[in-house]
């Protein structure tokens, strides 16, 4: 069983920075891949994006490519997810999610297997 605990929410101006935080507990297999998701209000969850947890690779969506990303720490239990230039529509509930994968699947939120509870993020203009 894997618990999934996400940290570092909060409010912030359009054109800041945040960073969240994904502390995994139980065993993480090496193929697992670990992904970020977020909900705005009246929308569905959507993805952010993912790393592998054994080599590292990342993915994002468009629309944070360049302004976000993701990292694990060298133990491996704790994932983040590095927000600068923050807009006003990155505004949402952020989401951690862990599970076992093809890579090519990773945007999709059926294969994840593992959630943490959320923590929002508020970006003002």
């Amino acid at each position: 069983q894997v618990q999934l605990v996400e940290s570092g929410g909060g409010l912030v101006e359009a054109g800041g920075s945040l960073r969240l935080s994904c502390a995994a507990s139980g065993y993480i297999f090496s193929t697992y891949v670990m992904g970020w998701f977020r909900q705005a209000p009246g929308k569905e969850r959507e993805f952010v994006g993912a790393i592998t947890w054994s080599a590292g690779v990342t993915d994002y969506v468009d629309s944070v490519k360049g302004r976000f990303t993701i990292s694990r720490d060298s133990t491996r239990t704790t994932m983040f997810l590095q927000m600068n230039s923050l807009k006003p529509e990155d505004t949402a509930v952020y989401y951690c999610a862990a599970g076992r994968m093809h890579w090519g699947t990773r945007d999709f939120l059926q294969e994840y297997e593992y959630w943490g509870q959320g923590t929002q993020v508020t970006v003002s203009s």
